[in-house]
């Protein structure tokens, strides 16, 4: 047995034990779990938009802890287990990479996104954004939208087009905020977001992580504000 193998196993092992004799593991449901879990994948964000190693090495562990949470779980009630998940994984990817392991040729990351899309449409897709989570974050969803439209050719041929659609949906605010109709404001906001994150995929900059590098020095910037009026207090009142 490998290391890889060994550590699996103990982890497991670890898992059944806190099933069968802690109160709040027993507790536990998929749906119990369902918040906590979301909580740990944007723990998990934060320390990979700090490239912090040893936190991403944590939450990584948290999050296949969840993993093998939910397939305890429904191995409980007879639905599947862990190695049925694993086994679904690797069917699917070698399914999925027909360029590896088959005969499919592709000639760059498109035609394997491509690709990708349509074995997906024939696994019984209904359609092109079948693949995109309903409880996605807006921004997140406005992107995976973008991506999956590309694939069907429903794109903009360079990026002046997306910046003339940026700037017309910019007037058309304007226009509504002239109007004073709040519902149409709100419309056209969400035109304005949604071809700010387009214009921000065709530069090629992820408009998630440029928002939040925003969010950081705001943060990092009224904290310091903050500790120096707190000194200056302080020294005022001696």
């Amino acid at each position: 047995m490998t290391e890889y193998a060994r550590s699996f196993e103990r982890l497991i092992v670890i898992l059944n034990e806190l099933r069968e004799k802690c109160p709040w593991d027993q507790k536990q449901t998929i749906h119990s779990l369902r918040q906590l879990t979301i909580e740990e994948l944007y723990e998990l964000t934060d320390s990979i938009t700090d490239t912090n190693w040893e936190g991403i090495k944590e939450e990584l562990g948290d999050l296949l802890l969840h993993i093998l949470f939910y397939a305890k779980i429904a191995e409980e009630q007879n639905q599947f287990n862990i190695e049925s998940v694993i086994e679904n994984i690797c069917n699917k990817l070698v399914y999925r990479h027909p360029h590896i392991y088959s005969n499919v040729q592709v000639e760059n990351e498109n035609d394997v996104k491509k690709n990708w899309e349509k074995l997906k449409l024939n696994e019984g897709k209904k359609s092109i954004l079948s693949g995109v989570p309903k409880g996605l974050p807006a921004m997140v969803k406005a992107l995976r939208v973008q991506e999956k439209a590309k694939q069907v050719g429903f794109e903009w041929e360079n990026i002046n087009q997306v910046k003339a659609k940026l700037e017309e949906e910019i007037n058309e605010l304007e226009e509504a905020i002239q109007m004073q109709q709040m519902n149409h404001i709100e419309e056209e906001f969400g035109d304005v977001f949604f071809s700010m994150i387009n214009y921000a995929r065709f530069l090629n900059i992820d408009a998630e992580n440029a928002l939040e590098r925003t969010n950081k020095k705001i943060y990092h910037s009224i904290s310091k504000d903050r500790a120096n009026t707190s000194r200056t207090r302080k020294k005022n009142s001696k």
